[in-house]
């Protein structure tokens, strides 16, 4: 006999749906809510270090939008770091998580440096904001504008660089107060030129990497043995080309290390590895199969290497991005002078490091997978020529004294990595004549394809290995970046300065 009551089941399926939308719904406040408590935190903390002092509450406010704004650099920034490791599944999403939360914080702890430039760079003429008011408000303004940019890059999915939302929030300020010559144009031409120069240089440097790879590793009839003699090699550039960049990016914040000596002992470094790497990826090659599948393997632990030191050195150089405005607004109200260099307190550090890391933890899966993943398909060996064009390109621009973004070379390097591959699938004889050799391969379209190439052929052309709406969303964001901070930051900065000024 049926016992069920229809009445009651229906009632209690209303409930479970109610209970499970309930759920999603607190999950989806939850994020917001941490962060807003650790935006509480901060304020609390520096209410308590400037309790009474004068114009603590300027020094409290700054301080909440400097949490704000390394939150939103951990949710934006450091996704170019580990997104490429991710998507080529060396690592997963909450392994990438705490190496980048871990190594972030240290890089800005251990080698973020204690002096930095507040008017970022030379932007603007510090004669022309000289002014403390109309500093503490240009300071203040640069800093919300930044923060709200990259938090709106964020929602939409767009990976921009939060040295160029600076720059363009202290450019706008500067006008706003004290007009066009405030500006030090020919270094916003730098600027405007790494726009170009950053992710092309990226995307080439990645792209003759991962040409190389192919050619020389996996269009070969013994792939193993191949992979046994180029992987090491490999690696060893990846060491030495990391050593150099944490040499000029990291170390040089606490030692001065000039770019010959950096390249010295990034050469050495390289010798080192290739020499204790040989013998490692000879026996971790053993009894592997004659597959791509087998090469990709061996790529998986430098590419965790690679992220843990490119967030390293992010978190050393970036850090600045949050607190170099904080620190010049503390100093400023505490000593009432405006200085173009000024020294960054402990706490403000603190700030800096720790909210990087928890926007990183509350908000950056969704900009990691849509670095890693959603941009074009990686694997551990096209992932690997991401990292490595990262690291490398810091270096020549150091060595041509370019301004550069971190954010979009390896954004570049990826698209790179990706058009690549379109170009390789369609011209490259080499890999044609292989596919029509081993034409039980896999599924048309990827790199492997290889059933029929015509039909191969015909599914890449419908199906292009670079989604082009992510391309146009990415590439329109960096060329708003910089005008589109300006105009908040000049905005924020008329509205401030009726208080301050």
């Amino acid at each position: 006999m049926d016992t069920r009551k229809p009445t009651l089941d229906k009632d209690l399926d209303k409930i479970s749906y109610v209970e499970e939308a309930a759920g999603n719904l607190a999950r989806g406040y939850a994020a917001p809510g941490l962060a807003l408590l650790f935006i509480i935190i901060v304020m609390v903390v520096s209410a308590a270090f400037f309790a009474g002092a004068t114009g603590a509450w300027l020094i409290v406010a700054a301080a909440a939008i400097g949490g704000y704004m390394a939150l939103n650099i951990g949710a934006n920034d450091v996704a170019n770091n580990v997104g490429p490791a991710v998507g080529s599944n060396a690592m997963t999403m909450g392994t990438a998580l705490i190496i980048a939360a871990v190594f972030e914080s240290a890089g800005a702890l251990i080698a973020g440096g204690d002096v930095v430039g507040t008017i970022s760079k030379g932007i603007i003429d510090v004669d022309a904001v000289s002014d403390k008011n109309i500093f503490l408000a240009a300071m203040l303004a640069a800093l919300i504008s930044s923060a709200l940019w990259v938090n709106l890059a964020t929602w939409i999915g767009a990976p921009v660089s939060t040295t160029h939302s600076i720059v363009g929030g202290v450019m706008g300020a500067g006008i706003a107060a004290a007009g066009f010559a405030a500006v030090n144009w020919p270094t916003m031409g730098g600027i405007a030129a790494s726009w170009i120069i950053s992710p092309l240089l990226g995307g080439i440097i990645a792209a003759l990497f991962l040409f190389f790879i192919k050619e020389m590793i996996i269009y070969r009839d013994d792939k193993i043995a191949a992979a046994k003699q180029w992987v090491p090699v490999l690696i060893a550039i990846m060491a030495g080309a990391f050593a150099s960049y944490l040499a000029i990016k990291g170390v040089n914040k606490l030692i001065k290390i000039d770019l010959m000596t950096a390249l010295a002992f990034g050469f050495a470094t390289g010798l080192v590895a290739w020499i204790a790497t040989r013998p490692l990826i000879a026996k971790q090659a053993e009894g592997l199969e004659n597959r791509n599948q087998s090469v990709r393997r061996l790529f998986a632990i430098p590419l965790v290497c690679s992220a843990a030191l490119l967030s390293f050195a992010h978190g050393a150089n970036d850090v600045a991005n949050a607190v170099g405005p904080l620190a010049a607004i503390v100093h400023t109200v505490e000593l009432g002078d405006v200085a173009a260099k000024v020294s960054i307190p402990l706490w403000v550090m603190v700030v800096g490091a720790f909210g990087i890391s928890i926007g990183l933890l509350l908000f950056g899966p969704k900009l990691i997978r849509m670095v890693g993943e959603q941009i074009t398909r990686l694997n551990p060996m096209r992932a690997y020529c991401v990292a490595l064009s990262a690291a490398i390109t810091v270096i020549i621009a150091s060595w041509l004294g370019l301004p550069v973004s971190s954010t979009h070379i390896a954004v570049g390097a990826v698209f790179g990595v990706g058009f690549f591959r379109e170009w390789y699938t369609e011209k490259s004889k080499k890999r044609q004549a292989w596919v029509t050799a081993n034409n039980n391969r896999t599924m048309p379209g990827s790199d492997d394809v290889g059933d029929n190439p015509e039909v191969a052929r015909q599914e890449i052309a419908r199906r292009k290995l670079v989604r082009r709406a992510h391309f146009m969303t990415i590439i329109s964001a960096w060329i708003i970046t910089v005008p589109a901070a300006a105009l908040l930051s000049a905005v924020m900065y008329l509205v401030l300065s009726t208080v301050l000024v």
